[in-house]
């Protein structure tokens, strides 16, 4: 009988599909690159989601977040998030955490594996902290704003990215504290585009739609492994 999962499991087999469902993920920010991985687990059959976000939908996010319409301006983005899985696959349990993660951030469930999608340095070295400390895998996002071209990026160690500023920042710091070597999704790719006054910068759903397909691919394997 087919099923939503029919493709999946011709795929990777029933052994699989249900390493899947009984999996625990949990994806912290669910902008640009989160919400493409959300979606991609939601789609493949990971059949418990964790989504930490504390913002809103504003206008400037449609070019390229899948969870900002018209209709879901200044919404909440896990509200969003949570009806949209739902709608997806009603089978699957989510917990979505209104907050923003920091260091005094305490979770109610411990996930299997950890999607950093975070834009503040702060925040991600302070999810790095948590996992390092309860064991908990993980992959991170480094920048995928002022990129254009979707064939640059890949998935490395943060000890070999190169052209990348934040993960520039971010090597300096793992080193500082001695944090072991973990995955990330970074782009090969010089920087373009202009940087504007209030520190924002330029991006393209072809870049940070690629970032969250990467680490939910790098998770789904995993887990099926």
């Amino acid at each position: 009988m087919s099923d939503q999962l029919t493709r999946c499991r011709m795929l990777f087999g029933d052994e699989k599909i249900q390493k899947l469902q009984n999996a625990t993920v949990m994806v912290v920010g669910c902008g640009a690159v989160g919400s493409f991985a959300i979606e991609t687990l939601a789609r493949t059959g990971v059949g418990n989601i964790i989504v930490i976000d504390f913002d809103t939908v504003e206008k400037s996010n449609i070019n390229r977040q899948l969870i900002a319409t018209h209709s879901t301006l200044n919404h909440k983005k896990t509200d969003i998030v949570q009806e949209r899985i739902a709608d997806i696959n009603p089978n699957i349990n989510v917990t979505a955490l209104d907050i923003f993660f920091d260091e005094n951030t305490a979770l109610p469930v411990r996930p299997d594996f950890v999607i950093d999608a975070i834009d503040t340095v702060p925040s991600k070295i302070a999810l790095y902290r948590w996992c390092h400390k309860n064991n908990v895998p993980f992959i991170s996002s480094m920048g995928a704003a002022r990129k254009t071209d979707p064939t640059k990026i890949k998935i490395d160690k943060i000890s070999k990215t190169f052209a990348c500023p934040l993960a520039a920042r971010i090597r300096k710091i793992v080193r500082e504290e001695h944090l072991p070597d973990f995955p990330v999704v970074f782009s090969t790719e010089a920087p373009a585009g202009e940087v504007a006054p209030n520190k924002n910068f330029g991006s393209i759903i072809t870049v940070t739609g690629t970032f969250g397909l990467f680490m939910a691919n790098y998770i789904i394997q995993k887990i099926i492994e």
